[in-house]
């Protein structure tokens, strides 16, 4: 056993990149592989790459370096979106020996022969019309929740957007093989499964290489919440346009999914949304809101937003921030505009100066802060369900709860990865809320 290969795994990105990081780790666990954390020696570094976090090359430059000062003779691969976009510059990175596109980083075994150095990194990365096979992913050891991947790719066609470029065509997994899943994850004693996907919302697309939607998103929750030993499922990010009414009123009555929604939004201003080539105007984002708010008061709904699009004047930016301050939302994930090579929008004129984008979005993210400190206040004195995460941070240990309230209480091992009914009583100086117990649930 002395003679076990390290592997170490580092995951920019998105809650899809940690599932299928999680999914190619276990694949090369079985090629007799131990894995450890990136901070360690180990014999193969790989780097889940992602293209739309900012500065994307030069995070990626700087993960390899620290790989190279952990151990200079080792195999780094860079695998994931970027990689799939710019493969030719990441193999040029010093320390780079193979970069996997989108669908062969499923395959990375078939790659890593002898782990030797490369002078050049080695591509393998196929034409993104190829990305058309599903693959199956979920993760888990790393939190007390799982990622559960139930679709990739997409088809539309946002200006802004490589993903499409990245990630190929709109497909799904079966349906008995996503309810397989969740039981594979609840059989391991984790507590909450978050969906995820690029666009779940079109969940169906493809489930049998077709392009038809076999299955609903609708029918996806309502199968998924009779999964026997599943605590919590809560829905990462689902279009405005792709949320039904019907999904909204069954996830208020359902056993398992929580009052927790992440929407994207990405402009108040219609005529910014028609720039982005985005499927809805924001009168239906207003109904969205409204539609929840009406069955689940208690719910926290969360919004994507980018500032800086091209052509955003400070009177659509304006429409933008007060159709959010007027909007009854918990909080925002705030994204400034940068170009990217092979989109529309980096042809278009109007372009926002960088001093007017950043002065965008601290006002957006002070909106937030605002938001979900008003959120957070609405929620005290009631009482929620808190799953408690594995961390000592501080000498506290930190939950959520079924609304997304963060929660604080002094360390306790014995409570991570339980659930308890508790009463939210105080906002801590930190933003996170202080707690009373009521029961243990599990």
């Amino acid at each position: 056993m002395e003679n076990r290969k390290k592997v170490a795994f580092y995951t920019l990105g998105c809650k899809l990149n940690f599932s299928e990081t999680s999914t190619i780790a276990r694949s090369i666990e079985d090629e007799g592989f131990d894995r450890v954390d990136f901070e360690e020696v180990a014999d193969m570094y790989v780097i889940n790459t992602c293209s739309v976090t900012e500065n994307a090359d030069k995070q990626f430059k700087q993960i390899v370096k620290k790989a190279m000062k952990l151990n200079n003779k080792a195999f780094v691969a860079a695998v994931g979106c970027y990689a799939q976009l710019k493969p030719e510059e990441l193999a040029a990175v010093d320390g780079v020996d193979l970069v996997l596109g989108a669908t062969e980083k499923f395959k990375i075994t078939d790659y890593i022969n002898d782990l030797s150095k490369n002078d050049m990194g080695e591509v393998h990365s196929c034409e993104i019309s190829e990305a058309d096979f599903y693959v199956g992913s979920y993760s888990i050891g790393d939190r007390t929740r799982a990622f559960l991947k139930v679709q990739d790719g997409c088809d539309y066609k946002c200006t802004y957007c490589t993903i499409p470029l990245a990630r190929g065509i709109s497909r799904s997994d079966e349906l008995q093989n996503v309810l397989k899943n969740a039981k594979d994850i609840s059989d391991q004693n984790i507590k909450e499964i978050v969906l995820t996907g690029v666009n779940i919302g079109d969940y169906g697309k493809g489930e049998f290489g077709n392009k038809k939607h076999e299955h609903t998103f609708l029918e996806l929750v309502q199968e998924l919440d009779k999964v026997e030993g599943i605590e919590r499922l809560r829905i990462s990010s689902i279009e405005p346009n792709l949320l039904k009414n019907e999904t909204i009123e069954f996830v208020s009555k359902s056993r398992t999914f929580v009052p927790h929604f992440h929407i994207p939004l990405q402009s108040g201003s219609n005529a910014i949304l028609k720039l982005m080539k985005r499927r809805y105007l924001r009168e239906i984002y207003t109904e969205r809101v409204n539609k929840i708010r009406e069955v689940m008061p208690h719910a926290c709904i969360g919004v994507d937003v980018i500032v800086g699009f091209p052509g955003e004047t400070d009177e659509h930016f304006l429409e933008t921030y007060n159709f959010l301050n007027e909007m009854d939302i918990s909080y925002l994930h705030v994204f400034t505009y940068s170009e990217r090579d092979n989109t529309e929008a980096a042809t278009m004129e109007g372009i926002v100066p960088a001093n007017v984008r950043a002065k965008r979005s601290k006002m957006m993210r002070g909106l937030s802060v605002k938001k979900r400190r008003a959120f957070y206040e609405s929620q005290l004195g009631s009482n929620r369900t808190v799953l408690f995460e594995s961390e000592n941070k501080e000498g506290y240990i930190h939950g959520f709860t079924e609304n997304y309230v963060k929660v604080k209480t002094p360390w306790n091992p014995e409570l991570v990865n339980t659930l308890h009914e508790i009463n939210l009583t105080k906002i801590d100086e930190d933003g996170s809320v202080r707690m009373e117990f009521i029961s243990a649930l599990i």
